[in-house]
């Protein structure tokens, strides 16, 4: 067996099963689940009506980059979404179609580290995507953790590693909007990430698959790519980004995202993927063409969340420490309470269930960012996230600090 299995840590979700083994609902509530962030919004209807139209992709193998159409339809996506000129990506050698994020985050990692350099590291936030972690030791390296505290607005502290550790690191992982926290980075962050990875010559993997859940309409989160551009890195050395139809277009069971950026990362990606074989359809290429070429979806997309929120914020700011975050579709609450215990409580006494903070997060030296903390996934309707915060309210109430 692979001996680097025995280092990957139990899933979050497999934790609070764990947790949560023998705990009996409360009966007198129907069931709410903030837990797991699966989009429950209606799913895009052009791109249900390109996947229905073109199912006969079936009958043949996909390339492994995809069609040109879909390539097309990502670079038009990204020249207008994120302010670049339309020669600035290159379809045929800039993109590459990915199922999903989850995949392609996890495969890049083994694309890009050498695990045969002494001392081969991979940054990443803490908390964040436990996908970031897998990746990165199953592909031999160590992970270095950036706590996201509230002294750095969530966002991964790019201070918290020495200049030699950043000379170990190949491989850095960032994420905004955030996950779990909603923090989203601004150009001046996103600059200098560049600049470390420059001095350093690390790599940089820019999650992006929640830049489309925003609160304000009219200050969408810059991205990867056109801070890059922007400060003349008309080449996006070293920058790569990765987005998908998940959240954005609510079609998590589609599997389809994209990779861009750096033209030879994205070559020698191509030739991992070649034997990896994670290739999308033809029907699910359609249908995320639609997608990518579609706007008035995600606009309304982003509108329900934003009910959700003006819903929601009220109230709970009324028994805990929370922010109202710029992106993504979570809460990440501070409470006076034990993290887990409230999970157990929730469900036993409101038939509610939550993930504790600490699941999403390592500790290290003695601090875990996530402990005292819940992650609330506002995917229910406006009135079942609603219901969900008043019934968190009495449990606070009633649980023994």
């Amino acid at each position: 067996m692979n001996p680097y299995l025995d280092a990957l840590q139990p899933y979050p979700f497999e934790r609070l099963s764990a947790l949560l083994r023998g705990v009996v609902p409360s009966a007198d509530r129907d069931p709410i689940s903030l837990a797991i962030g699966e989009p429950q919004h209606p799913a895009a209807a052009v791109a249900r009506e390109a996947l229905i139209e073109h199912l006969d992709g079936i009958s043949h193998y996909p390339p492994t980059k995809g069609g040109e159409a879909l390539r097309n339809a990502i670079a038009d996506w990204l020249a207008m979404r994120f302010n670049l000129p339309a020669q600035a990506i290159d379809p045929e050698h800039n993109i590459l179609p990915a199922a999903g994020t989850r995949e392609a985050l996890f495969s890049f990692a083994q694309t890009i580290v050498d695990a045969r350099r002494a001392g081969a590291a991979v940054a990443m936030p803490n908390p964040g995507y436990q996908i970031y972690e897998g990746a990165t030791l199953l592909a031999g390296a160590q992970p270095l953790y950036l706590p996201c505290l509230p002294a750095t607005n969530f966002l991964a502290d790019l201070d918290a590693l020495s200049a030699s550790d950043w000379d170990r690191v190949q491989l850095l992982y960032i994420c905004s909007p955030g996950n779990p926290t909603g923090a989203v980075a601004d150009r001046d962050y996103l600059l200098r990430a560049l600049e470390l990875a420059e001095r350093h010559d690390f790599v940089i993997a820019s999650d992006e698959c929640y830049s489309e859940i925003y609160a304000d309409e009219n200050e969408p989160p810059v991205g990867l790519l056109d801070v890059a551009h922007a400060s003349g890195r008309t080449d996006f050395a070293r920058c790569v980004v990765f987005h998908s139809l998940s959240k954005r277009s609510n079609l998590p069971g589609l599997r389809s995202g994209f990779v861009a950026g750096d033209a030879e990362l994205l070559a020698q990606f191509l030739r991992y993927r070649t034997y990896h074989g994670a290739t999308l359809g033809a029907h699910v290429q359609a249908a995320s063409t639609a997608a990518w070429r579609d706007e008035t979806h995600v606009r309304e997309n982003r509108a329900r969340y934003r009910d959700k929120y003006n819903a929601v914020m009220p109230l709970i700011t009324e028994f805990c420490d929370v922010t109202r975050p710029a992106g993504s579709f979570y809460l990440w609450p501070a409470f006076d309470h034990d993290d887990e215990q409230l999970t157990v409580s929730a469900l036993r006494d409101e038939n509610l269930r939550v993930v504790p903070g600490r699941y999403l997060a390592r500790e290290i030296d003695g601090l875990n960012p996530g402990a005292g903390r819940l992650r609330l996934s506002l995917v229910a309707d406006t009135a079942g996230c609603v219901e969900a915060v008043t019934r968190l309210a009495r449990v606070c109430e009633t649980t023994t600090v």
